[in-house]
């Protein structure tokens, strides 16, 4: 799955069109190649090209921008697995499309690690955290590939789709701390023989 978000074409409650939804990508983009503690309002507002003061309008805090994100990253997730569903027939080549996506990210993910584990390893830190949605974020594509499992006859269905996320996670975090995308992909080939071979 992607860190791009879909843009908001009518605004927030009647507000001008755009400028929120900017400012998440914003905050979104910046959030994965910063990290939480390096990004300000100030930064998201300069790269979604509003003013600073207008970020109050839409978001009192930055944590109510990452709580947007973390939702927009949720919706995204959930789209980009029903586009999945809708193109692909059998569980098995579902999953291996979601293999595919986690590998054709390999670059990004080898200089800024995984959009939503870093997000969730940072937040996760804080000694304070609102009732952000890391479950959810971490839990949208364990629920879909338990279900592509459990429609292979598969027991020990949850179990295979956390190991499945689990070693998607563990690849990107040692793609990004050596640089090297290609950990990703030999592991996203070696997902496609396990998921063959079940």
């Amino acid at each position: 799955m992607t860190n791009s978000l879909g843009r908001d074409p009518e605004g927030a409650a009647g507000r001008p069109a755009g400028k929120r939804q900017r400012l998440i990508d914003a905050a979104s983009q910046l959030l994965h190649q910063q990290g939480v503690e390096t990004t300000t309002l100030a930064g998201i507002a300069q790269a979604a090209d509003v003013p600073v003061g207008n970020v109050y309008y839409y978001f009192k805090t930055k944590d109510d921008i990452i709580a947007a994100v973390i939702e927009a990253h949720v919706q995204q997730a959930r789209a980009a697995l029903a586009s999945i569903d809708g193109s692909h027939r059998s569980p098995k080549s579902r999953l291996k499309a979601l293999v595919s996506q986690y590998a054709d990210q390999s670059e990004v993910i080898a200089l800024y690690g995984c959009p939503h584990g870093s997000l969730c390893s940072e937040l996760d830190k804080r000694p304070s955290r609102p009732g952000f949605a890391l479950a959810e974020l971490m839990g949208v594509p364990i629920a879909w590939a338990e279900e592509q499992f459990r429609a292979l006859g598969r027991r020990d269905a949850h179990d295979l789709a956390v190991s499945l996320v689990a070693t998607y996670e563990g690849s990107a975090l040692l793609a990004n701390t050596f640089r090297d995308p290609d950990i990703l992909a030999r592991e996203a080939r070696r997902l496609n023989r396990w998921i063959d071979a079940l």
